[in-house]
Formats: C-alpha cells, structure tokens, sequence
C-alpha cells in the first residue's frame, strides 16, 4: 500500500490529563477528519491518501494503545477513523513518559507495510516528561532516534498547567525539518488547534517528500 503520509497521533493519557480532557482531545481529532479542508487536504498529493493511526501513551513499561493503520482515501474511510477515535477506550495513566511515546510510534511506522515519502509523529500533551532515567527510552533517545529515520515530530503543548510547556516541547520533542509546535491554553481549544495542526501536516508539499527510512526498534 502506497500513501502520501503516515501519521501517528500520540496522545498524552498521563496522570495529569482527566478523563473529560482525555475525551476532548480524542473529540478534537475525531472532528478534524470530519472538517472539509482536512479532507481535501488528505486528497492534495499524487497518492490523494494517507496512513494514521492513533496511539495513546502514559507509564514507559505499559504497552501502549493503538487503533491500528486506518488508510484514508475517501470521506468513508475518514468517517470510520473518526468514529473509532472518538470512541477509543482509555486504559493507560501514570507517569508521562513522551520518549517511550515516541519509540512506540516509530515502532508502528517501521512494522507496517505502508510505503509513503513522509512520516511524523504528533504528540500532545500537558506535561513535561516525568519517569525514571533506568530502562526507559527518554525523549532525547526517541527524538534522535526519528532524526536517523527522517521521521518529523510536531508538537502541540496543552498549557493548562505548565505556561512554557511550548518552549519544552520546542527544546525537547520538536524534531526534523519544517517540523513545527502549536500550542493551546487549555483542552477546550484542542479541537480547532489539532484542525488547524492537521492541514499543515497533511497538506502536500512537492519540496517536503522525501524518502524516509524504517528501520526496526528492539
């Protein structure tokens, strides 16, 4: 299967988000593959598809949930990635482990069989990372890691509690060329924020497709 982008929307379900703020940033990115620019977006490149899948991360040494790869190339096929986010039971909590994140989504874009010029991994999120440094991938570990792939991270930084998370996420998570950080006040503006976040992302650029390299992660 060829597609003009993967995307891996990793979202933050650590001990400081909340269930209602869980459940606004999976609504916020369920409404932004209903929203008409995103689709057209999705249908600008040669492919006219992409590859997402969401993963929702927290505590390093808990396996990480996923919807799995939803190809979209239709209106259906983004209805059906909606309705399965907007609906994805949460299970993860604990501490806010953005590396571990970051390795779990270069893990399911170098173990599917997509085949695309581009690849990022958008991370939310309302914290700095918080773990123990001992048998944990840390955020300078995953963000190199994307870097020898040509994989992007973009960020979009919840500030509800830390006023310079952006700047974090900046110094920390963002990596790649034309990679980018947009932030939100608090989760009520998540939805327009991801929308806007998404055709950036999205939207086809002829100077942007590169061949990326997957490789596999032990």
């Amino acid at each position: 299967m060829t597609t003009d982008l993967e995307i891996v929307l990793a979202v933050d379900a650590s001990g400081s988000v909340d269930d209602r703020e869980y459940a606004l940033q999976l609504k916020g990115i369920a409404r932004s593959f209903r929203d008409a620019a995103v689709r057209r977006a999705i249908r600008s490149g040669p492919t006219k598809s992409i590859a997402v899948d969401l993963l929702v991360w927290a505590e390093p040494q808990v396996p990480k949930d996923t919807t799995g790869w939803f190809v979209i190339a239709s209106d259906e096929d983004a209805e059906r990635f909606a309705v399965t986010v907007e609906s994805f039971p949460r299970r993860q909590s604990g501490a806010t482990a953005i590396g571990e994140g970051i390795a779990a989504a270069l893990r399911a874009i170098d173990g599917n069989d997509i085949v695309s010029q581009r690849a990022v991994v958008d991370v939310s999120g309302d914290g700095r990372e918080s773990v123990a440094r001992e048998y944990t991938v840390l955020v300078d570990q995953a963000r190199a890691m994307a870097l020898s792939r040509g994989v992007v991270i973009n960020g979009l930084a919840i500030q509800n509690e830390v006023g310079d998370l952006a700047d974090y996420y900046r110094r920390n998570v963002q990596a790649g060329p034309e990679s980018f950080v947009m932030a939100v006040r608090d989760y009520e503006d998540f939805a327009e924020t991801m929308r806007l976040k998404l055709l950036r992302e999205i939207e086809y650029r002829p100077r942007l497709a590169r061949h990326f390299e997957k490789r596999r992660i032990p």
